[in-house]
């Protein structure tokens, strides 16, 4: 298992970077995502693009098809713990969904005091605040601590440029962005993900730390897991043997996920405003190659590129003209 980085250097000129697909459906863009919507159906291109702090700030080879099949294989995982909007898999990259309605929140979960974004539970308990989106901390933590339980700690949607906000349930209730049972049945949804993730995470030598949830609405009013589930980009993992020896040494713990990309950034004085730092083709492929690892030890796959040229696969396979 594992990637040849020599690979990894090539595709670094051939990564997706948008799309522009006649014929799918009203194209919607994201940071990662590129979406095709017609009637009842979305179809998803992930990309290669990545985001750290709610940025754009480059590509990375074949992330689309890790973050895709990732999502894939723990939607397939978590369908009888919540319904989720995957239909098929019609490309490496491509995902074909349910459409539903998103609710205006995203249900993050967190399980330790870490994190590096000015919004994170570390970033706020470091500077002294003890209650963090209506949770109460206690004192004399250490930075990648377990917390005593997992916390919901939720936050605003925001759009494409700007950050997201966190709040408390209270909050988001009371600004009327979303009904109190809305919420709490969706967070009911999440907590039950949460810890099944985490324990599957335990049977792969992985610590799930913390990840955030996206949850619609379909047309028959059922609650269902949409966008993307556990993947690295939504989700950070530790190596449970390597954190261990993190926290006697008083190290970081070894990121599966794009935390990696994050503290680059920071080391370059980047925390989200302004112009970011071009990626050098060395931090990319380091990336990717995290990106790679984490698939292959959450599933326990090999991980198999396609490195054809993406955009005329993606139009093959799923049968679209070449006009």
């Amino acid at each position: 298992m594992g990637i040849d980085l020599g690979l990894l250097r090539e595709l670094c000129s051939k990564t997706l970077e948008t799309t522009d697909f006649s014929g799918l459906g009203r194209r919607e863009e994201g940071k990662v995502r590129d979406s095709y919507v017609a009637d009842d159906t979305r179809t998803i291109v992930v990309t290669d693009r990545v985001s750290a702090f709610d940025v754009v700030i480059g590509t990375l080879p074949l992330k689309g098809q890790v973050l895709n099949q990732v999502a894939a294989f723990w939607f397939e995982r978590t369908k009888d713990i919540a319904p989720n909007h995957l239909i098929a898999v019609p490309d490496p990259t491509v995902s074909r969904v349910r459409e539903c309605k998103p609710l205006p929140v995203e249900f993050v979960y967190r399980g330790y005091l870490t994190g590096s974004t000015s919004t994170s539970i570390w970033t706020a308990y470091e500077r002294g605040d003890r209650s963090y989106c209506g949770h109460t901390l206690p004192e004399g933590m250490k930075r990648h601590e377990p917390l005593p339980e997992p916390l919901l700690t939720p936050t605003t949607k925001a759009a494409k440029g700007d950050h997201d906000a966190p709040a408390s349930r209270e909050e988001l209730i009371e600004r009327g962005l979303i009904s109190e049972e809305l919420f709490d049945s969706a967070a009911g949804i999440c907590a039950r993900l949460f810890a099944e993730g985490q324990r599957f995470a335990e049977t792969r030598g992985l610590i799930l730390v913390d990840t955030k949830y996206e949850i619609g609405v379909d047309e028959s009013g059922e609650l269902v897991v949409i966008d993307e589930i556990h993947t690295p980009d939504s989700s950070r993992y530790w190596y449970r043997d390597a954190y261990d020896r993190a926290m006697r040494e008083g190290r970081n713990p070894e990121a599966l996920d794009k935390e990696y990309v994050r503290h680059w950034l920071g080391d370059q004085g980047y925390k989200g405003d302004g112009e970011p730092p071009a990626l050098p083709d060395e931090v990319r492929c380091e990336a990717a190659r995290r990106y790679i690892e984490a698939y292959e030890q959450v599933t326990g796959l090999a991980f198999e590129p396609d490195t054809e040229e993406p955009l005329g696969r993606i139009r093959r396979n799923l049968e679209l003209d070449d006009a």
